[in-house]
């Protein structure tokens, strides 16, 4: 239900989905991923980055392939790339590196949008220290569990 609010209850919902690891949430957070409308979609890229798997790059690179290319559309773009910057740290793979190939749509964006954030390496220590946040709250609350 929280998924169906605004922007603050999607945000919830998304801490919420990362914290517990579910999974069955994962498309849904993409098709709001991908239906965007407007900023505050970082949360969501935290949930994707927490499940950790191609399937999770695929959706940021379906993000990255549809708004890059709209550079009036300056939303999430740095929080997307930069959680996908992470997901190929994680899993060994260079998603990412077409993006930044010269005249690739990272390079295209930077060039189209002025005064956003040029350095997605930085932000995506952000998202690592936010995914590892997630993670100690799942440990801990898997701690507190009442056992049978």
């Amino acid at each position: 239900m929280l998924l169906e609010g605004g922007w603050r209850e999607r945000t919830t919902a998304s801490w919420l989905v990362a914290v517990s690891g579910r999974t069955e949430f994962r498309s849904r957070i993409g098709e709001l991923l991908l239906a965007s409308g407007g900023p505050y979609q970082g949360s969501l890229c935290i949930v994707l980055a927490t499940f950790g798997t191609s399937a999770d790059a695929d959706l940021l690179c379906k993000y990255l392939d549809r708004y890059l290319p709209e550079p009036d559309l300056r939303w999430d773009q740095t929080a997307v790339f930069s959680t996908l910057l992470h997901l190929d740290a994680v899993l060994g793979t260079e998603r990412a590196a077409p993006y930044l190939a010269a005249g690739g749509l990272w390079q295209q964006w930077t060039a189209a949008t002025p005064n956003t954030v040029r350095d997605p390496q930085e932000y995506r220590q952000v998202v690592h220290q936010l995914c590892s946040f997630a993670s100690e709250c799942a440990e801990l609350f898997a701690r507190t569990e009442p056992r049978n």
